[in-house]
């Protein structure tokens, strides 16, 4: 038994050290091959997307694990691999839970409370949609990020390989949810797959799913800047009643008003400001900026039915109609 849980062990350790970038690099490469940036990819965005992508990989993750596993056992001597008894699935279950629950809401605080925008707005600043939105972040925002020190606690806890194994599911449908390839289309286009797409769409994040929350608009009723948090799991938007299903995706994406803020600035706010007048990141510049109101939550009902030719919403206490 102890050869294949190292057997086991050490798939997973490689999966989580090279298959992840392997990813990423395969749907980088797809991406500029098919054009899907679409010549919204300017020198300054580049910057910003790079460095959000690097600097928490190679700085922020590695130094909050070195030190983290450091001063737990400094603090906390006696808990050193107290739950790795925990059955392997069981310790999955718990940490994905767990990790996902926490950043749900620590992304929606950021969208509800007007000071904390201006550290997720990086995310949001961006005209296009692609695979290096799912690491484009403020530092400051990324610092304070829930998932690298639950995945330290946990390690030290003894939950090391349930915590890696979510880590790489996680980021594996977090990438391909901002990842300009719309691999979900097929399960909405054909009706022997509406059942699957309806279970798919209510428990994961998919493009269009996510897409919609990148949306620079809410007025073509597909946007929704302010639902859809749901990272791993769309299924927080359900259960707390931010979610927008519409199975289609926005024309255009980012902040209306945005003006192309320094790249540093949108990495290092409020340590370093943006030169755009008017901008939040500048200096003296407004908390917030909504210019467009926030429809009401919709989540369609009917995916039985023929998308192309009517559309059906299920509106919170209303009734059935037909858009």
């Amino acid at each position: 038994m102890e050869p294949v849980i190292n057997f086991i062990k050490s798939v997973i350790e490689n999966l989580n050290g090279f298959g992840f970038p392997f990813l990423v690099f395969f749907l980088g490469v797809l991406e500029f091959s098919f054009g899907l940036y679409k010549g919204k990819w300017p020198k300054n965005e580049r910057f910003v997307d790079i460095a959000c992508f690097t600097l928490p990989r190679l700085v922020i993750r590695p130094v909050v694990a070195y030190f983290g596993l450091k001063f737990l056992p400094a603090v906390l001597p006696g808990l050193k691999n107290t739950f790795e008894w925990v059955p392997f699935f069981w310790g999955c279950i718990i940490i994905a839970i767990a990790d996902d629950l926490t950043q749900y809401w620590y992304h929606r605080l950021h969208h509800e409370i007007p000071w904390l925008w201006r550290f997720h707005r990086t995310h949001h600043s961006a005209p296009y949609m692609g695979m290096a939105m799912a690491s484009r972040q403020n530092a400051i925002y990324t610092l304070f990020f829930s998932q690298t020190y639950l995945t330290t606690a946990l390690v030290y806890l003894g939950l090391g390989i349930p915590a890696i194994v979510v880590r790489g599911i996680k980021g594996t449908i977090t990438t391909l949810a901002h990842s300009s390839i719309p691999w979900d289309k097929p399960f909405y286009k054909y009706k022997i797959l509406h059942p699957l797409a309806w279970v798919l769409e209510r428990t994961i994040s998919t493009p269009a799913t996510h897409h919609a929350h990148h949306a620079a608009t809410t007025d073509d009723g597909v946007g929704y800047y302010k639902g859809n948090f749901g990272n791993m799991f769309f299924l927080w938007d359900i259960i707390f009643g931010t979610a927008l299903i519409t199975r289609k995706y926005p024309k255009a994406y980012g902040i209306s008003h945005y003006e192309g803020d320094q790249w540093y600035a949108q990495l290092l706010w409020p340590i370093f400001k943006s030169k755009v007048a008017g901008s939040e990141l500048a200096k003296d510049g407004p908390v917030v900026r909504l210019d467009e109101p926030t429809p009401a939550p919709l989540i369609q009902n009917k995916p039985d039915e023929d998308l192309e030719e009517e559309e059906y919403y299920y509106r919170p206490n209303a009734t059935l109609v037909k858009n």
